[in-house]
């Protein structure tokens, strides 16, 4: 069972909610939340933005292709990525953006790929706006589920605050077309896999199409409308809190409709230990997302 949580209700650290935010991180590793702040109408025009971008001539989206730069940011054509090693490239186009460097920060000279600058479409003429101020607002509901989460495995609610001061965050656009004739066995939006970072908050337009895998092995659906949001994890929140949250593996096959979802990775600070709690081991945040990044996106894999 996918869970539905009421975020007011986190925030307020209500025990019945709380719990099943527990029984959600720990047994399922998906759950859905509404009461976020962002409204079914802010979402519409976020994805609204999005597609009206991925509708462009192909020419005017190449202008911020990523695939010229060392890095993940702007749009990525189809067959571009591919997550899943036992599959074919998926067959989606993305738009990536990340967060901004202010110029007093540590890691401003570093040349570190996941810090890299954005790239902007020109058009639409309101794409930038729209989505770096999504982005900001995403990035808090982001962290008030994190705040709960630690609340709920008995830990202070700041637990992760610190981590996030620099925060590795990507929004990103995701535009699935209709699932093409020449699909096969080997072919998806995108292939089965867990998310590489920490808390993952996703909006959809509403169109079926992820797939979750469940406890006992099958595929179950999860979708939202606009204004209420799946919410999964990453490798990295699984073994910084030693299994207690789990990541799972999900799809999208595509179907008959093209779709068009907006995730947002919220991922803590480059130098963050992510290790298991008193393992005595070092795992760096940025470290483990570079790699993950390196092993996915098939332009950094070439350069």
């Amino acid at each position: 069972m996918i869970e539905d949580l009421d975020l007011e209700k986190l925030d307020q650290r209500d025990a019945a909610e709380l719990a099943k935010l527990l029984r959600a991180v720990s047994e399922v590793g998906f759950l859905t939340v509404s009461n976020t702040g962002l409204s079914r109408e802010r979402v519409r025009e976020v994805i609204s933005v999005y597609r009206d971008f991925f509708c462009l001539p192909e020419a005017h989206k190449k202008q911020v292709n990523m695939a010229r730069t060392g890095a993940n940011r702007g749009w990525g054509a189809p067959l571009s990525e591919q997550v899943d090693p036992g599959a074919n490239p998926d067959f989606k186009e993305v738009f990536d953006c990340g967060y901004e460097l202010p110029a007093n920060s540590r890691y401003i000279n570093a040349g570190l790929s996941v810090y890299a600058p954005n790239l902007w479409p020109l058009t639409p003429s309101a794409f930038r706006e729209i989505v770096q101020t999504y982005y900001t607002d995403a990035c808090a509901v982001a962290m008030r589920v994190l705040r709960a989460i630690a609340v709920a495995l008995g830990q202070e609610a700041d637990s992760f605050d610190i981590a996030f001061d620099t925060p590795m965050a990507l929004l990103r656009g995701n535009y699935y077309p209709r699932r093409p004739d020449w699909a096969g066995e080997h072919d998806f939006g995108i292939g089965a896999h867990t998310d590489y970072g920490c808390l993952t908050l996703l909006a959809t337009d509403g169109t079926a199409g992820l797939e979750v895998r469940m406890p006992d092995g099958s595929w179950a659906h999860v979708n939202a409308e606009p204004g209420r949001f799946v919410i999964n994890f990453g490798e990295m929140l699984e073994f910084w809190t030693a299994g207690k949250v789990k990541a799972t593996l999900h799809r999208v096959v595509g179907g008959s409709q093209e779709r068009v979802s907006v995730p947002l990775f919220f991922n803590p600070s480059y130098d963050t230990n992510v290790a298991p709690p008193n393992s005595g081991h070092t795992i760096t945040a940025g470290d483990h997302l570079t790699r993950r990044f390196n092993e996915t996106y098939l332009h950094l894999q070439a350069s």
